[in-house]
C-alpha cells in the first residue's frame, strides 16, 4: 500500500487505523525529507507546498495532525492556522518555522497550534514531538473492539477469548488493545513502547517480550492457539485466517 503522496495527489485509500499527517511547506526538499521520515515511521503522509492550496485539501480530508510552515506561498501559515480553526478544533498542528520570535510563538500557540518547533531542527526530535501529540490517538471511541474470538471492552479494560474471561495485567490489556486497533499490520516493540509503554523503557530491556509471551500463553489457553504473530524484523500482529 503507498502511504507517501507527493504533491496533494492521493494514490489510495487510507488504512484503517494508521495516523494520517499533512504536511505543508513550501520548501520541496525539506517537505520530502520529513514526508519520507514519517511515512517511514508508519505514518499515512500527504505533502502540500502553497497555502491555499493546502487549506482545499484540509477542507475535504480528515487528518490527524498537520506540520504548518508559516512563509507559504498562496495563503501565510498563520493565516490558514486561523481558517483551520473556525471550524476544526481536533486535529493538531505543529508549527514548523523559520520565525523564531517569542512574539511568533505566542501567536502560533494562540491561534490553536499545538506545538511550535523553530528551523533549523532535526528530524529525531520532530518525529518525538508528533509522537507526544499523537500518542492517545489510538485510543477508540469503540467501547468494545473485536475480532473473530475475542474481544476488549475499552472502559472495563477487560479481555474475553470465546466470550470467557481472561485475567490480564495492565500491560497485557495495553498490549491487546493495541494490536487489536492495528489488525490487518504488524507492530513493533518500538510502536507499542511509544503507545502502551512510558517514553522510557528500553526495547532492549526484555521486558516486552515478556509481557507478550504471558498474553499468548493466557489467550492459547481459552482459544487452543496462538493467536498473536511474530513476523521477524516486523513485529507483532493479531493472527488473521490467511495466517493460520
Amino acid at each position: 500500500m503507498v502511504l507517501y503522496n507527493i504533491g496533494c495527489k492521493i494514490i489510495v485509500k487510507k488504512q484503517e487505523n494508521i495516523l494520517r499527517l499533512l504536511i505543508v511547506e513550501d520548501e520541496k526538499q525539506i517537505c520530502d525529507m520529513v514526508a519520507k521520515s514519517l511515512y517511514a515511521a508508519g505514518y499515512e503522509v500527504d505533502t502540500c507546498y502553497d497555502g491555499k492550496e493546502a487549506l482545499e485539501y484540509i477542507l475535504s480530508e480528515n487528518y490527524d495532525l498537520i506540520v504548518l510552515d508559516l512563509n507559504l506561498p498562496g495563503m501565510d501559515g498563520m493565516e490558514l492556522l486561523k481558517e483551520l480553526r473556525k471550524y476544526n478544533d481536533e486535529t493538531k498542528v505543529l508549527i514548523l518555522s523559520a520565525r523564531g520570535q517569542i512574539a511568533d510563538k505566542v501567536e502560533g500557540l494562540d491561534a490553536g497550534a499545538n506545538d511550535y518547533m523553530e528551523k533549523p531542527f532535526h528530524l529525531q526530535e520532530l518525529e518525538a514531538r508528533i509522537r507526544s501529540l499523537t500518542r492517545r490517538k489510538f485510543v477508540q471511541n469503540d467501547i468494545c473492539l473485536k475480532y473473530r474470538d475475542i474481544k476488549f471492552d475499552t472502559i472495563k479494560r477487560e479481555a474475553y477469548a470465546k466470550e470467557e474471561p481472561v485475567p490480564l495485567t495492565r500491560k497485557e490489556n495495553g498490549i491487546l488493545e493495541y494490536l487489536l486497533i492495528n489488525i490487518g499490520r504488524p507492530v513493533s516493540q518500538e510502536e507499542l513502547i511509544e503507545h502502551v509503554w512510558d517514553a522510557t523503557a528500553d526495547s532492549f530491556s526484555g521486558a516486552i517480550r515478556v509481557h507478550m509471551s504471558s498474553l499468548r500463553k493466557k489467550l492459547k489457553a481459552k482459544l487452543g492457539y496462538d493467536p498473536i504473530q511474530n513476523k521477524v524484523g516486523e513485529g507483532y500482529k493479531i493472527r488473521e485466517e490467511s495466517d493460520r
